[in-house]
């Protein structure tokens, strides 16, 4: 199959976060194929004593103009509080998540929010290594950032597009990759890496010209 022309990504800002003054942008990635909606991510719907001191701002889905009916399934890049926040929003549907991930979030003091990584009726599906999800688009492990980490893999023509979520939290790290998933992404050799903190995805330009 060449998925490249039929597979779109759409990029949605669900939050921003304000972590010591700087704003931190909150992305999460709908990919429209031919078999089904499937959204990278969920970010978060409310606020949290947890994360006060990172003054969120928050644009959840429910207020904005996103059918969540139409979603089919659920991909988490990893559970921190800023990438699982919307599970809530998605019962009935498939959430794919690493199994390692599921495991560290569930067991690992201060990991995450935890009753927002299991609100009633959520379903995991645990995925142990690589994955194809669907025609032309697969599901990798990419330890970095977290050891259960994974991202989304598009076949295209010219190239993969890959959903990082925080396998490279800004451009730089792609530019000069050090972390097992950063070096995978870069292995790829990808058309674009769209991530959760950056308002443009990276591209192989960038390194060229960085």
């Amino acid at each position: 199959m060449n998925a490249g022309a039929a597979i779109s990504v759409i990029p949605i800002r669900v939050a921003e976060l304000v972590p010591e003054g700087q704003t931190m942008p909150v992305y999460i990635h709908l990919i429209d194929h031919p078999d089904a909606r499937v959204l990278v991510d969920t970010g978060l719907t409310s606020l949290h004593p947890a994360i006060e001191d990172m003054d969120p701002r928050l644009f959840p889905l429910t207020e904005q103009d996103f059918d969540i009916r139409s979603v089919d399934i659920v991909v988490n890049t990893h559970l921190h509080f800023d990438h699982c926040g919307g599970n809530h929003l998605f019962t009935g549907r498939p959430i794919y998540v690493q199994r390692a991930e599921l495991d560290d979030a569930r067991n690992q003091d201060h990991y995450t929010i935890p009753e927002w990584v299991d609100p009633p009726g959520v379903h995991y599906v645990p995925v142990d290594g690589e994955l194809e999800l669907l025609p032309g688009l697969r599901l990798l492990p990419a330890p970095g950032h977290t050891p259960g980490s994974q991202v989304v893999v598009i076949e295209g023509s010219r190239g993969p597009v890959v959903i990082a979520g925080d396998t490279a939290v800004w451009h730089g790290q792609l530019d000069n990759p050090e972390t097992e998933g950063q070096k995978l992404v870069r292995s790829l050799n990808p058309e674009r890496v769209w991530l959760a903190h950056a308002d443009e995805p990276w591209t192989p330009q960038r390194a060229q010209t960085g």
